[in-house]
C-alpha cells in the first residue's frame, strides 16, 4: 500500500515519525538568501524588511494575507537571464508563472519575450503593450476564439500541440491573410526528476506529439505541406522544478536527431529549437538551484554539440524561465491566527489564508520555508505545521518547519519563495477573497494586483 492508501484518507498516513524531519536550524531569526528575496533583511529590533519598508508597515497598509514581491529582485534575475543567454538566444518568462500588467511592462522594459498560454493572458500580455511579435503562445487545446486572437495580434509564434491544431492554426491564419509562425511542440519520452503533475516529456500526458513512434515526423510533414504556416523549430519542454540538467541533454539529443531526420527528408533545416523551462528554485535550505548563466552555458553546449555530431548548424535556442524568475522575488504574509500543541506530534499553527492563496502543497506536496517576520525571537523551537483557515484537512501551507515556541496570535508570519504559481492558482474557495500583489521597491510600496472585495466575489453571482 502507498503512503497515500491509508485506509482512513491520505492524511493520516502523513504523521512523520520521530527523528523523520531535519533537525531544527541553528538560529530561528536568520533568512537563508537561496530562499528569501534580495532585499529581505532583519533589523536590530528583530522586525523583517524588504525594499526597505518592514513587514509591520506593509500588514498595517495592505493587510494580510498579501504577497510581497521585491521588484528590484524581479528586474535583476530577468536581466540575468538576458544576458547570460546574450544576442544569440531568446529568453521568454514562462507567464503563467505570475502575470500581471506591472509584471508585463517589466519585462519589456528588461528585454525578455513572453510565453502565453490562454487567452486571459494573452489578453493581459497587450494590454501592457507588450509587442505582439515577442510573444509566444501555448497551450494543449487553445480555442479557435484565441487562435484567431493570436494570429490576428501578430504573436510571434505559436507552439503547435496536436495533429488537430496544425490544421486549425493553418486555417485561421489563410483566413485572415496570414503566415503564422510556428514550432511542434515534442514529447520526447525524457523522466524528470520531479512530480507527477510536473513532468511533461513522458509520453503517456497531454501535452505534445510523441517522437516515438513517427508521430512528430508525420506532424512536421503536415506542417510543411500548409500554406498558412510557417515551421520555425522544435519545442519541447521536460517539467518543472528541475535541478539535474542530465534530463536536457537527453531531450537535446533527442530533439536534434529529429532536426536531422527533417533535413535529410525534407532538405530543410529548421532554424529554431526550443528547450521550455522548468528550472528550480530554492524552496528550503536543502535546494541547491544553478545560476542562469551556468545553464545557459550547458545548454548551448550540449546543444551545439549534438549539432556538431549531426552536422547540422546550431540553431537559435529559447528557454521559457518563469519560477526561476518570479518565484524567490516574493514572500506571503501571514497573521497568526490560532497556535494549538498536540502533544507528541506537533504545534499547529493558523493563519488567515491557506489553500486558496496557496494550493502547491496540497496539490504537489511542495516543501515551504517559514520565519516569524515581526520579531525576532531567543525561544526554543518547536515542531510546527502552517495551516489555512478553510476547512479540508489538506489546508497546508507548510508540512513541517520550525518555529519559535513562543509564537502567538497577532505574530507575523512569512513563507518565501511564493512568487510562482501562488498567486495565479489562487481561488475563491469557501469565498474567501484572494489576497493582493504588492511590489516593493526603494521604500515605496503599490498595489499591482488589488486585494479582492465581497464586491468582486458577488458582482459574479447573478442570483
Amino acid at each position: 500500500m502507498s503512503r497515500s492508501a491509508h485506509p482512513a484518507g491520505p492524511r493520516h498516513a502523513d504523521v512523520l515519525p520521530e527523528g523523520h524531519y531535519s533537525a531544527p536550524p541553528a538560529d530561528l531569526n536568520s533568512l537563508d538568501p537561496k530562499v528569501w528575496a534580495r532585499t529581505v533583511t532583519r533589523d536590530a529590533d528583530g522586525v523583517v524588511a524588504v525594499g526597505g519598508i518592514d513587514v509591520k508597515t506593509l500588514a498595517e497598509e495592505y493587510g494580510t494575507p498579501a504577497y510581497v514581491l521585491d521588484e528590484d529582485d524581479f528586474r535583476d534575475r530577468a536581466r540575468a537571464w538576458r544576458t547570460a543567454f546574450g544576442t544569440e538566444a531568446d529568453v521568454f518568462y514562462a507567464g503563467k508563472a505570475f502575470l500581471s500588467r506591472a509584471v508585463v511592462r517589466w519585462l519589456h522594459e528588461e528585454g525578455l519575450n513572453l510565453d502565453v498560454c490562454s487567452g486571459g493572458e494573452l489578453a493581459t500580455a497587450l494590454s501592457a503593450g507588450m509587442p505582439a511579435d515577442r510573444i509566444a503562445f501555448h497551450g494543449n487545446n487553445k480555442s479557435t476564439e484565441e487562435i484567431e486572437r493570436a494570429v490576428g495580434a501578430g504573436v510571434g509564434r505559436i507552439v503547435l500541440d496536436s495533429f488537430q491544431e496544425i490544421v486549425r492554426v493553418a486555417h485561421i491564419a489563410q483566413s485572415l491573410g496570414r503566415r503564422q509562425r510556428v514550432q511542434i511542440r515534442v514529447t520526447v519520452g525524457v523522466e524528470a526528476h520531479t512530480h507527477e503533475f510536473i513532468a511533461t516529456a513522458h509520453e503517456d500526458q497531454k501535452f505534445g506529439i510523441p517522437l516515438a513512434g513517427g508521430a512528430a515526423a508525420e506532424a512536421v510533414r503536415r506542417a510543411l505541406q500548409l500554406d498558412g504556416l510557417e515551421l520555425i523549430g522544435i519545442h519541447s519542454h521536460i517539467g518543472s522544478q528541475i535541478f539535474d540538467m542530465s534530463g536536457f541533454e537527453v531531450a537535446a539529443h533527442r530533439v536534434v536527431g529529429l532536426l536531422k531526420d527533417i533535413r535529410d527528408e525534407h532538405g530543410v533545416e529548421l532554424p529554431e529549437i526550443d528547450l521550455g523551462g522548468g528550472l528550480g528554485i530554492a524552496y528550503t535550505s536543502d535546494d541547491d538551484p544553478r545560476e542562469p548563466h551556468e545553464i545557459a552555458k550547458a545548454l548551448t553546449e550540449i546543444v551545439t554539440r549534438e549539432c556538431e555530431s549531426a552536422r547540422l548548424r546550431t540553431p537559435r535556442i529559447s528557454v521559457e524561465p518563469g519560477r526561476a524568475i518570479v518565484g524567490p522575488t516574493a514572500f506571503t504574509l501571514y497573521e497568526v491566527g490560532t497556535v494549538k500543541p498536540l502533544d507528541g506530534l506537533r504545534t499547529y499553527v493558523s493563519v488567515d489564508g491557506g489553500m486558496s492563496d496557496n494550493i502547491r502543497t496540497a496539490l504537489y506536496d511542495a516543501e515551504y520555508s517559514v520565519a516569524l517576520v515581526s520579531r525576532a525571537s531567543d525561544a526554543e523551537p518547536m515542531l510546527a505545521r502552517v495551516v489555512g483557515k478553510h476547512c479540508e484537512s489538506g489546508d497546508i501551507v507548510v508540512k513541517d518547519a520550525f518555529l519559535p515556541s513562543d509564537l502567538a496570535p497577532g505574530d507575523l508570519i512569512a513563507v518565501p519563495a511564493t512568487g510562482a504559481y501562488c498567486r495565479s492558482m489562487a481561488s475563491n474557495y469557501n469565498h474567501v477573497l484572494r489576497p493582493p500583489v504588492v511590489a516593493v521597491r526603494e521604500g515605496a510600496a503599490r498595489v499591482i494586483v488589488r486585494r479582492e472585495t465581497e464586491e468582486d466575489l458577488l458582482r459574479l453571482d447573478v442570483g
